[in-house]
């Protein structure tokens, strides 16, 4: 079987756009469902619908894949699920290291999607000396000392990093050091990375507040429809600068140094250190 060490996907070669690459996926998870479904073909308007995207966006995109389908028959389930899975290079074992070994590391470890997806979990790595030869998923925690020979032994090429944020940068330029060249990042930290290093950022505060924003918007739009009073916007300003004042006022009340610049204040937590947004 092939390795990640060898292959590099068809797409760059092949001027596929990367926004057509990041759809790939959706269409390959709506087609794997038809597939499980016993359903033949499909036309461009239901694959569109179940991948959350419109049919022309879909039919330009498999335009690029050499797939343009059968007028009044649809597109062929099987023969798509088969193009695209080589197209992301799927029908292949990929082997992945995960560093960190956390709660996030562990469920990571945990995720059976993995597998059934052309990836094979090689190793689970972590700093802390006590989880050394703990069984996670069924496969033994190995040290960080040992984080370049077995991404040498293994032929890895893609590391997920799911540390701390303090620590992420150091297990990448490890990582990237060892010859990985992709990396899933979990930490709630930018990474930096030579030319020819992919990195993909996955951060779960960062999509939650995007989620907030929406929240309080609609909020505001509901609160503006009820009484027909100003404009959400500006009730959101001022609200702001009332919170902004409330701050100041406490701030001057206890002797407290805030930095209003940032939000962040002297007020320490119960170990000495200044109280996260989120523990990573």
């Amino acid at each position: 079987m092939a390795t990640g060490r060898t292959h590099r996907p068809a797409t760059r070669s092949r001027g596929i756009p990367e926004a057509t690459v990041a759809r790939l996926p959706l269409y390959l998870r709506a087609l794997t469902a038809l597939s499980e479904r016993s359903v033949p073909t499909v036309s461009s308007e239901e694959l569109a619908a179940a991948a959350g995207v419109n049919s022309a966006k879909l039919r330009k995109d498999f335009s690029y894949l050499g797939s343009y389908g059968t007028r009044g028959v649809g597109y062929d389930v099987e023969y798509l699920v088969y193009q695209i899975s080589r197209e992301l290079g799927l029908t292949q074992d990929w082997p992945v290291v995960i560093v960190g070994i956390g709660n996030l590391g562990a469920a990571l470890a945990n995720y059976g999607g993995f597998a059934s997806r052309g990836f094979r979990v090689a190793a689970l790595i972590d700093a802390d000396p006590a989880m050394a030869g703990k069984p996670v998923a069924g496969i033994a925690v190995q040290h960080t000392d040992e984080l370049e020979k077995i991404i040498k032994d293994n032929g890895v090429s893609i590391g997920v990093i799911a540390t701390p944020a303090g620590a992420a940068q150091q297990v990448c330029d490890r990582l990237v050091a060892a010859g990985v060249t992709s990396i899933l990042n979990f930490a709630p930290t930018v990474l930096t990375v030579p030319d020819g290093v992919d990195v993909r950022k996955v951060d779960l505060s960062i999509e939650l507040q995007i989620l907030a924003f929406h929240e309080q918007r609609k909020a505001g739009e509901d609160a503006g429809q009820d009484d027909g009073s100003d404009d959400a916007r500006a009730v959101a300003a001022r609200e702001a600068r009332r919170a902004v004042r409330e701050v100041r006022e406490a701030a001057g009340k206890t002797g407290q140094d805030t930095d209003t610049s940032t939000g962040a204040s002297d007020r320490k937590g119960p170990d000495g250190d200044v109280p996260a947004v989120m523990p990573a």
